[in-house]
């Protein structure tokens, strides 16, 4: 945002006639830096890259380092005085390299995607449900904002009623017209009751399916997502599975920790040594953890993985993890190594 607030606030009350201050103008910029791609609204670089920042798991020790470096010693961290870093904090070189690696991973311009003229490809999503998370409970709602509340004409039906009421005195033509209006009025009706059955389907599916997850929708993390499958759901809700499907295609949820496809809660499952049934979607999640802290001088081939996830009990085949790995559009190990 390249104007400052009280330049904004002058704006409005000359061009807009709107009143306010800065404190307010400030509250709506912090929302607006909420939204996707992270780093939007940032008035600065410094503000862009922190606020990419925020959104990572800042438990780890090399994330925190990362803050920090950004907060208190931008400067040194552009002119590269890593001598000045590593006094300031008394760290090592090698964890002030970890630290740095996080912020290269950082998008300096996050709205460029936007502007490309070339590729059209982004598009806004309106999701289809809201769920909310108060006082511990989950909340479902269909997100009804652009769709009215459909209802019979009182005029029509009124009408209607009237001819029906006096019809031994109706002519020919005023009986055709009868015909024609309780035509319309019935299918008006049964379009609306079509509206409905359909919005209480998708209520009955997507409350199968936050059940079915619970444990994830309460925490969002990945690895407390079971596996499950279109037939699950349809046993649950007594619908036939191509009916589920209709449901979850296309169809986007708002979180209180992102949005996403129904599509994204299905997973095949696979069986641990220990018995144990855990979802495909679990086990992406560790190589993808492996992957990020693999030594990129060195890094990890897929037969290298797979052994990893071996000695974590998850029998997994060398090409097996190759058609995870590709899923996840992670190239090869010899394109991910660094010199």
């Amino acid at each position: 945002m390249r104007r400052d607030l009280e330049s904004i606030m002058d704006d409005l009350a000359f061009m807009q006639n709107v009143t306010t201050d800065e404190f307010e103008l400030l509250r709506i910029l912090r929302v607006i830096q909420e939204f996707d791609p992270p780093g939007v609204g940032a008035r600065n670089l410094r503000e862009c890259l922190r606020l990419q920042m925020e959104r990572k798991d800042l438990s780890k020790p090399e994330i925190q380092l990362a803050s920090r470096i950004l907060r208190d010693t931008f400067d040194e961290f552009t002119r590269k005085h890593y001598d000045k870093i590593t006094r300031k904090f008394g760290i090592s070189e090698d964890d002030l390299k970890k630290a740095i690696d996080e912020i290269l991973k950082l998008n300096p311009k996050p709205g460029s995607s936007f502007s490309n003229t070339i590729n059209r490809t982004n598009q806004t999503i309106i999701p289809d449900f809201i769920l909310e998370l108060m006082d511990g409970d989950l909340q479902l709602s269909l997100n009804q904002r652009n769709v009215p509340d459909l209802h019979i004409n009182g005029h029509y039906a009124n009408m209607l009623k009237a001819y029906q009421e006096n019809r031994k005195n109706l002519s020919r033509q005023d009986k055709d017209t009868v015909m024609f209006m309780k035509q319309k009025l019935d299918s008006a009706k049964w379009f609306i009751d079509a509206i409905r059955q359909r919005q209480q389907t998708l209520l009955l599916v997507m409350n199968e399916i936050i059940d079915y997850q619970k444990e994830y929708f309460l925490e969002g993390d990945e690895t407390r997502m079971r596996p499950m499958i279109l037939k699950d759901i349809a046993d649950r809700t007594g619908l036939d599975i191509s009916t589920v499907s209709r449901v979850s295609n296309s169809k986007y949820i708002q979180t209180h920790f992102g949005i996403f496809p129904l599509k994204y809660f299905f997973s095949e499952s696979m069986q641990k040594d220990t018995g144990e049934e855990v979802s495909t979607r679990e086990i992406k999640q560790i190589l993808k953890e492996c992957i990020e802290a693999e030594d990129k001088r060195k890094p990890l081939t897929d037969q290298a993985l797979a052994e990893i996830l071996k000695q974590k009990s998850y029998p997994i085949a060398r090409r097996t993890v190759a058609k995870y790995r590709e899923q996840m559009d992670i190239p090869v190990a010899r394109m991910r190594k660094e010199l």
